[in-house]
């Protein structure tokens, strides 16, 4: 589904682009050709996502042991590099028509063209985010920002050269675009900087928080305790380690299927594929105090009370007793 979406919004950034480029030869507009840049970068990073898509997709192999998703991350950092690209060049090119003004002809034509891109990058945009969101797909969430950025850019342009049409002054076609340029320096900084984190496996904090709130409202009596809770994103797809602590009395068959049980209700967290691995550890003398494992037969020490999980103790590696210890 995402490779075909991308597709299509591929085909339609050509044919946009293909618009914008010849309402900037009628007119002559530096904000029209703002516009027309913007589609490249559209264009040429569509293409790459569409790669990225497909190649996130391929099975794990020996050489790629966790698959292929984060090339996703990859895609939405050379986009935000694409967008920094384009608008320097239009900072310098609308700097130098903003004092060597030139006259402009057909801008009725260069609003109709612009309003009408920016509608179908708008709905593009929409859609390419909610889905993005809805596959966890970076590269769908970084392109669809950047349709819905050139929908706005677009807008600026019908605002800029309806007050150029209307007034004569040349100067506002060369300043919009110059205000423009330092939107989109913020918004590819913004890209480059999300897109880091992730491939430096930096923790999604609602992610995380997502799986902390899942595991605590499905948390069983027998899951004494839980830490080194590791949450990794590939793309679309999510890894989680972490460290459960059972009763030491129990046989390997039945640590098993506890954890299985485990592994089955992690994995329904988020609509997408999870991978998850477990560590377990027997029980100590000293989880007993917080252990809410009912009738125990070698309970040593009686329960005092329940330590509420967070994303404080989840994610440090150790046990929670010895967290408690520390802060007395």
């Amino acid at each position: 589904m995402k490779q075909r979406l991308l597709l299509v919004t591929f085909s339609i950034s050509v044919l946009i682009l293909i618009g914008k480029f010849y309402a900037y030869y009628l007119s002559g507009s530096t904000t029209i050709l703002t516009d027309a840049l913007e589609s490249i970068i559209n264009v040429v990073a569509g293409a790459f996502a569409f790669y990225s898509v497909y190649l996130a997709s391929l099975p794990k192999d020996l050489n790629h042991p966790y698959g292929h998703g984060k090339i996703e991350f990859f895609a939405s950092g050379l986009e935000g590099v694409l967008i920094l690209l384009a608008a320097t060049y239009i900072f310098l090119h609308a700097s130098q028509h903003l004092w060597t003004q030139q006259e402009l002809q057909q801008l009725d034509m260069g609003m109709a063209i612009s309003l009408g891109s920016s509608a179908l990058n708008g709905i593009m945009g929409y859609f390419l985010i909610q889905i993005g969101k809805k596959e966890h797909s970076p590269t769908l969430v970084a392109d669809g920002k950047h349709l819905r950025l050139d929908a706005y850019n677009s807008l600026l342009v019908v605002l800029a050269l309806a007050i150029t049409y209307w007034t004569h002054w040349l100067w506002v076609d060369s300043a919009a675009s110059i205000l423009f340029a330092l939107f989109m320096f913020w918004q590819g900084i913004r890209l480059i900087r999300t897109s880091v984190a992730a491939l430096m496996d930096e923790t999604n904090p609602k992610v995380f928080k997502l799986v902390i709130e899942w595991i605590t409202q499905n948390q069983q009596p027998a899951w004494i305790d839980l830490h080194n809770l590791r949450v990794q994103q590939y793309g679309g797809d999510l890894h989680i380690d972490c460290h459960i602590t059972l009763p030491r009395y129990w046989d390997l068959i039945r640590v098993h299927e506890e954890i299985h049980a485990f592994e089955e209700t992690l994995s329904q967290v988020l609509p997408t594929h999870i991978e998850i691995f477990v560590h377990t550890d027997p029980c100590l003398d000293e989880c007993c105090a917080h252990c809410q494992v009912a009738d125990c037969p070698i309970r040593t020490q009686v329960f005092v009370r329940r330590i509420e999980w967070n994303n404080v103790n989840l994610a440090l590696n150790q046990k929670h007793f010895l967290e408690q210890l520390n802060r007395s």
